[in-house]
């Protein structure tokens, strides 16, 4: 599939974002596969998720976009995991916080996320997640001056931030006599005070261009300041963000073991079956199979609209499975194909080094069994991350 082929996608159609997935993917497979350096971002890639009207696609259609619900987008972001993870993981960053915005103006009916819907539609800017170095505690210092706030803060983790166009981020303020206070708000990738790292050398999702982000003494006006809470504490706005963008990260590395399994059977059946074979491709099909449904558990959650402690719960339980039986699937089809699995020809150890990063994303395995252990015992999760 030529790139030009991708970028003859019509995007007014309001195809599923599946299907146009699916068309990109063989290409993003092909760019991958013969990468002559790993650590260089997918530009290329992220060129034709524009063209091909991917960006927009989680937008309502009232506002312009492709009215995808969750589902919708996590089932393209599986697609694409499944020829490229780095694409699919730097994408997914964007794509959650398209769909929570969407999410608050179609449920919530909260007018204030308009501006941005619109835009996204309009000029298919990018928005980078700073959710690596911004959980709950935030990150970075806010001062007060006239009019706003100073902020300096180094954001880590800043999936895809050399296409940014946006950055939705925060920092802390503190003020005597009151408790830390986290301020959230977007700012423009373009501005001088901003600047991206070339730090991003790992030992996998190597090209997601994850970037540490210096800002360095931005000044954010007053009224672009869209929530103030508590550090450290679940707010609303976290019960919101918890369970909608988790299932579709997760959706990247369900995707990468899928593809890892089909490369482990394709290499398997070169071989004379044994038993011992034949038991490794059962166990990696029920590892497989046990993080799919812990998948669909995350996406029934979204589908209650209704986010809130019990959904948090319900998403991290899955979020840890999904982990959990994704790598055990990885590390079985490894052990399935042999030593030509060792070979970067057939594309497995990449996968391998790219499931391991299903790890470091919130909650990890202590915090999570904390939330649902206290979730089990009636007690406060106010303050549990």
């Amino acid at each position: 599939m030529s790139s030009n082929a991708a970028l003859r996608v019509d995007a007014t159609t309001h195809r599923p974002p599946a299907d146009i997935a699916l068309e990109l993917g063989p290409l993003f497979a092909e760019r991958a596969a013969t990468a002559t350096d790993e650590d260089r971002f997918v530009a290329d890639n992220f060129a034709s998720l524009k063209e091909a009207g991917l960006v927009e696609a989680g937008v309502p259609t009232e506002l312009g976009g492709g009215g995808a619900s969750v589902d919708e987008l996590a089932e393209m972001l599986r697609i694409l995991a499944r020829h490229c993870g780095s694409t699919a993981l730097a994408f997914s960053m964007h794509t959650h916080q398209v769909a929570i915005p969407a999410w608050r103006w179609r449920v919530q009916k909260v007018a204030a996320v308009e501006p941005l819907l619109k835009r996204i539609a309009a000029e298919r800017i990018i928005l980078l997640s700073s959710g690596g170095s911004d959980w709950l505690g935030g990150s970075g210092k806010a001062e007060k001056v006239d009019g706003g706030y100073r902020i300096t803060a180094r954001k880590v983790f800043s999936s895809g931030s050399s296409a940014g166009d946006l950055m939705m981020t925060g920092a802390i303020l503190e003020s005597e006599g009151e408790p830390p206070q986290v301020l959230h708000f977007a700012i423009p990738m373009d501005s001088p005070a901003v600047k991206v790292q070339d730090n991003w050398r790992t030992l996998g999702m190597r090209s997601t261009g994850s970037n540490d982000v210096v800002i360095d003494e931005l000044v954010v006006p007053e009224a672009a300041v869209s929530v103030k809470r508590k550090a450290g504490e679940w707010h609303p706005l976290f019960h919101i963000i918890a369970t909608i963008a988790f299932p579709l990260v997760y959706s990247v590395y369900l995707g990468i073991a899928e593809s890892a399994r089909d490369i482990a059977i394709g290499l398997a059946k070169k071989k004379k079956p044994d038993q011992h074979l034949i038991q490794l491709a059962g166990r990696m099909d029920t590892e497989l199979a046990a993080a799919r449904l812990a998948r669909e558990s995350m996406l029934a959650a979204v589908r209650l609209d209704a986010p809130s402690a019990e959904t948090i719960n319900q998403v991290m339980i899955g979020r840890q499975l999904v982990e959990r039986h994704a790598i055990a699937a990885v590390e079985l089809g490894m052990q399935l194909a042999g030593g030509a699995g060792f070979f970067r020809a057939t594309g497995l150890e990449r996968r391998f080094r790219d499931i391991q990063a299903a790890r470091y994303h919130p909650l990890q395995a202590g915090p999570q069994e904390l939330y649902a252990g206290s979730i089990a015992l009636g007690l406060p999760v106010d303050k549990v991350f």
